[in-house]
């Protein structure tokens, strides 16, 4: 099934990383959203209003396939209430600071011996992901050494186009020098990711979910994935050397 696979286009949330609920890092970027912001509310509460908006700003997403530049996610969707002409300027900032404030993301364990691992086989790899600011991924790629895993990093916030619009997974394999049919995915939603995936032409989809939520899960014609993986390690199993 896999011998025409070329490149390895790779999820974040869920399936590279995992969010870990730190109360310490999570309380200083809350601090600072609400420094940045200039109000005296009080912080948990402050954010606690932003994720309330966030949900409001997500059906729109969904429904769009598409992210709103920075500026216009806090000038229009989270806090409307304060002069547009002083908050756009610090979106990206305020962006940075609230995706920290939801917890700190690290690698799901035996991630880099894997990327390592499937570069040596001879694959092609690649990110695509859905999340809102431009800052923390590249930043992330830089300082913990994984951007040269990457030839291609595809994120919705600098392409303005969310999963599952096939035309974000275009581009990823555009910018990988490699046709949709020779791609296979590694996602975790059986809905926007297989949805997508099967939409653009890529050769493959795996999905890693837990598996008490695959318990819970109804798999139809439409979202059914090539593999279900519960670990990451188990990519390994299903993409030999080329």
């Amino acid at each position: 099934m896999t011998k025409n696979i070329e490149a390895i286009f790779i999820d974040l949330g869920n399936t590279l990383r995992s969010l870990v609920k730190d109360e310490d890092h999570m309380r200083r970027a809350r601090n600072e959203i609400t420094r940045l912001v200039g109000t005296d509310e009080d912080p948990l509460a402050f954010v606690e209003k932003l994720n309330a908006r966030y949900k409001g700003y997500r059906k729109w997403a969904f429904e769009n396939l598409a992210e709103a530049p920075e500026a216009e996610l806090w000038t229009r969707w989270l806090v409307p209430d304060f002069p547009a002409e002083r908050i756009a300027p610090l979106g990206g900032e305020l962006t940075y600071q609230f995706r920290q404030s939801m917890g700190r993301r690290v690698v799901v364990e035996g991630g880099r011996q894997v990327l390592e691992e499937l570069g040596r086989r001879g694959y092609t790899l690649g990110i695509i992901s859905n999340l809102i600011g431009t800052r923390e991924i590249p930043e992330w790629l830089e300082k913990e050494d994984y951007a040269r895993y990457f030839k291609a990093v595809v994120l919705s916030s600098v392409l303005g186009i969310r999963k599952p619009s096939p035309e974000i997974y275009y581009e990823a394999a555009r910018q990988a020098g490699v046709k949709p049919e020779q791609c296979a995915y590694v996602g975790d939603n059986l809905k926007r990711d297989v949805t997508g995936t099967r939409a653009a032409g890529f050769g493959m989809v795996v999905i890693m979910m837990p598996v008490e939520e695959l318990a819970d899960a109804e798999i139809t014609d439409e979202n059914r994935p090539d593999e279900i993986i519960h670990n990451f390690r188990k990519l390994l199993d299903i993409f030999p050397g080329r």
